[in-house]
């Protein structure tokens, strides 16, 4: 059926574009591929997700198409392609050429309703987030039905029913929920000062394969939300409730380990002109949140209902991002050794302009932006032996990582600009990664930056970047040298190089080189190079990436 709904779709498209009859049709074509070859350094080609050592060509495409009818109506369809294979360490859920989502939208200024395939996120995400990230590989949109009802102009209700997105098909476990959105300032009409609340549910309901289960089929998560600002000041802070369910290791549900979970997130920050502090708190608990129990923990993200994102600073340059946080939310009893049930910390941001025409900032003034952030386990008893912990409320334990950055940005001329950038880290890999025996990493890594505008709209930029560690595996060091011709083409090059002794990745050089051409809105980009094993982050989610060598290409359109 759905191969004859995908020839239907691509008939009724080609037609649609060569005759233009449809003005209400908008197109998004995005491709990436990649050819991976042997390399005496990375190693041979091999793909051991789908046991294959031959296909050294991958894709990865997609084709949105978003047509608007009858003013209130909206059909949107994106057709996926990932032949012979995906790009490497994609799941292996997601091959073939077939239909990913599609949807039929009803929107008008009162209502917004959906049926098919559909993205939702109520409040922070921490109990229910549907997202498409391509770059990892992320599509857990919801298929079913959503309502959105606008209540009198100050509060949104909405309503969600459905099973999420597993490659082209969905999960066994069903997901349904309300939220409810207040805006009282508008009810008080206060004029600068804003007050809302929020009110959410989200169930997750799956039969489970167990004779006499000590739980419920279903899971019901709770969240009560408060957002307050006033002038130059804001705050936030939510509470989310998981109601007991049982606890997955290893892809096993245990009949006897069956425990709550609760989150609690505070946030807040004042900011006027030249000066900006935030401030966020983070406490989770067992708030590993899967569509299907068992799947719990895949590194594919597949059924994730929840969005517990690392709270760090997301990190611009290769060597700051070599040892990446991921947030710690599951609870692990996998050994006596290594026993965690969450994590607790927060981090602080703070920006400050020096003004121009001082004795720091000179003619043309600088930037300064300043960044901490620290995350420990749950400080608690842990029983192994009984396979059960109770925690402190506000307690920490062991010490997961730490982050403190320091980055100016200095204007010389108007030719001239530079970034100065340091950064001290804390890695423990023993709880972040469950590498038993593994010692913390403590680096500190230095960048410079510098950009200098040519005649006729070229540019050129240069990075240089050093990596110290208290570990002899870990001494990196790398470049970039970046030419614009313009605002539409540029070329580049980069290379990292660890001088340590870990036998992995010493004495390697991890280069890259390659362009990319802008115009409108089409991208063209095109890079050789290593690729170096580790973990891959957008926004706070990471997935590890394995080493390889190949050319890669990409385009995106939109029309």
């Amino acid at each position: 059926m759905k191969k004859i709904i995908l020839f239907f779709i691509l008939t009724l498209t080609s037609s649609t574009i060569h005759s233009q009859i449809f003005d209400g049709l908008s197109i998004g074509l995005e491709s990436n591929s990649a050819w991976y070859n042997d390399d005496k350094k990375t190693g041979a080609f091999n793909d051991e997700i789908n046991n294959d050592k031959d296909k050294h060509l991958r894709l990865n495409n997609y084709l949105k198409l978003d047509y608007n009818f009858l003013s209130k109506f909206t059909a949107s369809v994106q057709i996926e392609s990932y032949e012979p294979f995906a790009l490497l360490n994609y799941s292996p859920n997601l091959k073939g050429t077939n239909l990913g989502t599609y949807s039929l939208t009803y929107r008008t200024t009162k209502i917004n309703a959906t049926v098919g395939h559909f993205y939702e996120q109520f409040g922070s995400g921490m109990i229910l987030r549907n997202w498409e990230d391509r770059q990892l590989g992320i599509n857990n949109a919801l298929f079913g039905g959503k309502i959105n009802y606008r209540l009198l102009d100050v509060a949104d209700l909405t309503a969600v029913y459905g099973n999420q997105r597993v490659g082209y098909e969905t999960s066994d476990g069903v997901i349904f929920g309300f939220n409810s959105e207040f805006e009282l300032d508008s009810i008080f009409e206060w004029n600068n000062t804003a007050l809302s609340i929020g009110l959410s549910y989200v169930g997750r309901e799956q039969k489970v394969n167990l004779d006499a289960p000590n739980f419920e089929a279903l899971t019901n998560a709770y969240s009560g939300r408060l957002a307050f600002s006033h002038g130059k000041f804001y705050s936030s802070a939510e509470y989310v409730s998981k109601s007991n369910d049982a606890i997955v290791q290893a892809n096993q549900i245990s009949n006897q380990f069956i425990k709550p979970g609760s989150g609690f997130l505070f946030n807040a920050g004042y900011s006027q002109k030249g000066l900006g502090i935030d401030a966020t708190f983070r406490r989770l608990e067992n708030m590993s949140f899967y569509s299907d129990r068992e799947t719990s923990g895949n590194v594919f993200f597949e059924n994730v209902v929840n969005y517990t994102p690392g709270l760090t600073k997301q990190h611009d340059y290769l060597l700051t991002n070599i040892f990446v946080y991921q947030a710690q939310s599951s609870v692990s009893f996998l050994d006596p050794g290594l026993l965690k049930a969450g994590e607790i910390g927060g981090q602080l941001d703070l920006f400050y302009n020096i003004k121009k025409e001082t004795v720091l900032g000179g003619k043309y003034g600088a930037k300064i932006a300043f960044n901490a952030s620290y995350w420990a386990g749950l400080k608690g008893d842990f029983d192994y032996a009984n396979q059960d912990y109770n925690t402190e409320a506000f307690g920490f334990g062991d010490k997961y990582f730490s982050d403190i950055s320091l980055e100016v940005r200095k204007k010389w001329s108007s030719k001239w600009r530079s970034i100065f950038y340091f950064v001290n880290q804390y890695y423990n890999k023993k709880y972040i990664e469950g590498n038993f025996g593994a010692k913390p990493i403590v680096t500190n890594i230095g960048v410079i930056e510098s950009t200098h505008k040519l005649r006729n709209g070229k540019s050129i930029r240069i990075e240089a970047q050093k990596l110290w560690s208290d570990s002899k595996d870990h001494n990196w060091v790398g470049g970039t040298f970046e030419f614009n011709f313009n605002s539409k083409f540029s070329l580049y090059i980069n290379d990292i190089y660890n001088s340590g002794d870990d036998s992995s990745t010493d004495k390697t050089h991890y280069y890259n080189a390659g362009g990319s051409f802008t115009k409108g809105a089409t991208r063209v980009g095109l890079n050789y190079g290593r690729q170096r094993a580790g973990l891959l982050c957008v926004g706070g989610v990471c997935r590890f990436v394995p080493e390889a060598t190949g050319l890669t290409a990409s385009v995106t359109m939109a029309f």
